[in-house]
């Protein structure tokens, strides 16, 4: 009877880990992301935006196959993600604003012209408020452009591989958000 108890107990362990790759700031990060009818992503890497010792976010990013390359994943044409968990109150829609707008300025070098009204549209997610655990995912496929959900809600959508270019830049480029975030998001872990 212990015997069958044990391999229950190891069984439920074993299945309640699944689907889960990373540990992040107390968030678990799922190890794939569906996106479209017929893609699976799988979760490249995971850390914590931090600015003036404030953890704001967990981020993760999700590749078709993993890699390390942060100009090959920019300017790739292929289906990836980036997901956003909320972890601090002192995050406000302002706050998220203006360090997006900022993020853009750094992706594109200054050169905000050509995405701009794409650009509002995608700030404007962040516009009805933030709180602990809202969670964003920013996925982009090549037919559908950029697709934003908020808790699983679709909020925006943007075409063009010139703007995937910019908002994934805001992680991924040389003066990015968060240098460490970065790092943690090229991981391959």
């Amino acid at each position: 009877m212990l015997k069958k108890l044990l391999l229950l107990c190891s069984a439920v362990l074993i299945m309640s880990s699944i689907g889960y790759a990373k540990e992040v700031g107390g968030i678990n990060m799922p190890e794939t992301l569906a996106v479209g009818s017929s893609d699976t992503l799988l979760l490249n890497g995971a850390g914590i935006r931090t600015k003036f010792f404030i953890k704001a976010y967990v981020g993760g990013l999700y590749l078709k196959k993993k890699g390390g390359d942060a100009n090959a994943i920019i300017n790739a044409d292929e289906p990836m993600a980036i997901r956003l968990h909320m972890i601090s109150k002192l995050i406000t829609s302002d706050k998220m604003e203006d360090a997006t707008r900022e993020g853009f300025q750094n992706a594109t070098n200054g050169n905000i012209a050509p995405i701009k009204d794409k650009m509002e549209k995608f700030i404007a997610v962040f516009k009805d408020g933030i709180k602990i655990n809202d969670v964003y995912d920013i996925i982009y496929t090549p037919a559908e452009g950029i697709k934003v959900y908020k808790n699983k809600e679709l909020k925006s959508t943007a075409t063009g591989l010139d703007f995937k270019k910019a908002l994934f830049g805001i992680w991924l480029c040389n003066k990015p958000a968060d240098k460490d975030l970065k790092n943690a998001m090229l991981s391959g872990k």
